[in-house]
């Protein structure tokens, strides 16, 4: 179904908000699974993280501003690398990637991957080993690909037919072997948003199994032996909570793997599965934990290998915004508040799609608090919008605040670690926000809040 021009649900009309969002019984209280794990509320009824009120982060570092709980994400990175203590745990530079990040995965023992050159060079830049950074991408150019062979990446997941003839020939030229990853597509399409799946057949990503593409692919460098095929590679989307679509495509793609054995008597070693793992943004989600997901996706593989008579390969998973996601919320000031008899209450913020452009983009849902202080007022319906000169312009679409929210008041959005400032805009020349990381009670800023003068250094006019 196409969206409204607009933005998303410019169309609807009324107040009532979804069906299964229920008045709160304290309008105060914080879903655990929504926040990051550091967040509560102070005795004086703010929020807190790590031990900061955030009535002091605005006003030292501003609004609005996406506030990281830097324990959270180091804490879900050791989660995930437990559960999958014989596995590469892929950090997603694309969720979020700064030089300050870089640092702290490559601390927790993580790997990271890449999908383009001004990632890698982000990736590089603060030190992350070149060994650990996979190199994602349907449209690596020569340059970018030149620059992963030279800095040693471990491994580029190949993607067309076109990069294999460009990284064969970088590689005969430089005398070295690069170390790829196939990606298969394997016809799964994960119950997601259909922008977001990206494992069915008609999308740009990968070999398709189905016409016999990924074969043929992984034939030709077996056969060509100038780059080393270590395994193959199987992503079937984003925001996934059903299991069932790795078990069907772990099953195609060890299939493979087993045509690959039986056509050239090779067992290919590697096998990343992917992830995508799904996240909390309301009540309605709930994902599973790093454990139980590393229960069933070993125990799929183990059986379709046993099925194949193939010994396990080496598993790489790449949970994507499970690991960042969770751990940001955004701060904003409320601007104006305007209530359409009748119709909705629209609670005006100081930022909207520049910095979360995901609820008109992908119609995503999300939650909101009032942060700066409790409230006795009864919960109220409403709308939080942005700045921006958009009717679509909508950070939460419905969520219940306290009917006394009011101008100056800070509004707190969770879940908005993942592709919220990867993919802010300056839309209405709007300058994009700090990242002020927190922790053990002190803030720090680790990319800054662009300015006035940030803009205009580029108009060279």
């Amino acid at each position: 179904m196409r969206a409204h021009e607009a933005g998303a649900l410019h169309g609807d009309i009324g107040n009532r908000g979804p069906a299964w969002l229920r008045t709160p019984v304290d309008v105060n209280s914080l879903v655990p699974q929504l926040w990051p794990r550091h967040v509560a509320r102070g005795a004086a009824g703010a929020l807190t993280v790590a031990g900061l009120d955030v009535r002091d982060l605005a006003a030292e570092f501003g609004t609005p501003a996406y506030v990281l709980d830097e324990d959270d994400l180091r804490e879900r990175c050791r989660e995930f690398r437990a559960a999958f203590p014989d596995a590469d745990v892929y950090y997603a530079g694309k969720a979020f990637l700064c030089r300050a990040v870089v640092r702290m995965i490559a601390e927790e023992g993580m790997f990271l991957d890449v999908c383009t050159g001004g990632e890698l060079a982000t990736a590089l830049s603060a030190g992350m080993d070149p060994a650990r950074i996979g190199f994602h991408g349907n449209n690596k150019s020569v340059a970018e690909l030149t620059r992963a062979v030279d800095a040693g990446v471990g491994r580029i997941i190949v993607d067309s037919t076109t990069e294999i003839d460009r990284l064969t020939a970088l590689a005969r030229e430089r005398g070295v072997r690069p170390r790829v990853l196939l990606r298969v597509t394997v016809g799964v399409e994960a119950h997601t948003h259909e922008f977001i799946a990206t494992a069915h057949e008609d999308q740009k990503f990968g070999f398709s199994l189905a016409g016999g593409a990924a074969a043929a692919a992984a034939f030709r460098i077996l056969d060509e032996d100038v780059l080393e095929l270590r395994g193959l590679h199987s992503h079937i989307g984003s925001q996934i909570f059903d299991a069932s679509g790795f078990e069907v495509s772990a099953r195609r793609v060890l299939a493979l793997q087993a045509q690959i054995r039986d056509a050239r008597g090779v067992e290919l070693p590697e096998l990343d599965l992917g992830g995508g793992f799904g996240i909390a943004y309301t009540t309605q989600d709930d994902p599973a934990s790093p454990h139980d997901l590393a229960k069933r996706l070993r125990k799929i593989v183990d059986g379709e290998c046993a099925a194949e008579n193939l010994a396990v390969p080496h598993l790489s998973v790449e949970p994507g915004r499970a690991i960042v996601g969770p751990a940001v919320f955004t701060l904003y000031q409320v601007g104006t508040v305007k209530e359409l008899d009748g119709l909705r209450t629209y609670v005006s913020v100081d930022g909207g799609m520049s910095d979360n452009i995901r609820t008109a983009l992908y119609d995503a849902s999300y939650s909101a608090t009032l942060a700066g202080r409790a409230s006795d007022a009864e919960p109220m319906l409403a709308r939080v919008v942005g700045k921006h000169c958009e009717s679509g312009d909508i950070v939460v679409k419905d969520e219940f605040l306290p009917a006394d929210v009011q101008p100056g008041d800070l509004v707190a959005v969770p879940g908005t670690g993942a592709y919220c400032r990867s993919m802010a805009s300056n839309y209405n020349h709007v300058p994009r926000p700090p990242v002020v990381a927190v922790r053990d009670g002190s803030a720090r800023v680790i990319v800054r809040r662009e300015t006035e003068d940030d803009l205009l250094a580029l108009d060279v006019g």
